[in-house]
């Protein structure tokens, strides 16, 4: 058995409540984190300590999707009354530069940049090209259709399949990565699509275009996600229902998702 739990769902910012993209992965043995958006640390502790994680994993470098790294960094440093163990983060490539840059800003003043985050993470850069096995996690990647370089995960644990496709414009590859999967948890940002100054230009999908990519991948469940709650989430979910042709889930903190 396998539980997703949602920490966040918003997009480029926080909604009411609920913070930016971060997802908790727990098996009977093993917990795994898929990106630390800001302001998802809080959530996460409702539901696991900090010390009972045994990954981090970040599907690209923008800030609603690595910013929580920076207080998970104080929180295994300082917080009483946790076990003091390194913690394996994955980052996407050109991941330690990025948290370099970040260190040298945050560092300033209170003590140096040099092994700032090295403190308390193994920090290492995944292979896109190649499989990554963290524990009972079988990882692939497959590139998305975004503004900077960015990863969706397709996750075999359990003889399940999670897929997650981080940030993406829309993306005909995604379909055959997320084939048949137990649980697809896709983003939309939109309510309709904009318009492009250019075609082929756009980094995210409308509410409709999640459920049709899900129904064309022949996905089990599926849950949207970075969306803004300045739109009428309901209509959201509408779309993409009318789409997949099933129930679809909206992403809120605390949702769990059994996959048996």
């Amino acid at each position: 058995m396998v539980r997703v739990t949602v920490l966040g769902g918003a997009a480029a910012c926080p909604n009411p409540g609920q913070g930016c993209s971060a997802y908790l992965l727990d098996t009977a043995g093993q917990r795994i984190l898929l990106d630390c958006g800001a302001d998802t640390l809080a959530t996460l502790q409702q539901y696991a300590r900090l010390d009972a994680l045994d990954g981090v994993l970040i599907s690209h470098l923008h800030a609603d999707h690595v910013l929580d790294l920076v207080p998970l960094r104080y929180g295994l440093k300082y917080m009483p009354g946790l076990v003091r163990r390194p913690l394996p983060l994955w980052m996407p490539p050109g991941g330690r530069v990025f948290l370099a840059g970040l260190a040298s800003a945050l560092a300033r003043g209170e003590e140096g940049a040099e092994g700032f985050f090295d403190e308390v993470f193994v920090i290492a850069e995944y292979a896109p090209d190649d499989q990554l096995q963290l524990g009972e996690f079988r990882i692939r990647f497959q590139p998305t259709h975004h503004y900077i370089p960015c990863w969706a995960f397709r996750i075999e644990v359990e003889g399940r399949v999670i897929v997650y496709l981080a940030d993406t414009g829309p993306d005909p590859n995604l379909v055959p990565f997320s084939e048949r999967a137990d649980l697809l948890i896709c983003e939309a940002t939109f309510r309709e699509a904009p318009v492009e100054h250019r075609p082929g230009t756009r980094g995210h999908l409308t509410a409709r275009e999640a459920g049709e990519l899900a129904a064309a991948a022949g996905v089990r469940r599926l849950v949207l996600t970075h969306y803004w709650a300045s739109l009428r989430v309901d209509e959201l979910r509408h779309q993409a229902e009318d789409a997949f042709g099933q129930p679809v889930e909206v992403a809120t903190p605390g949702l769990t998702l059994v996959i048996e």
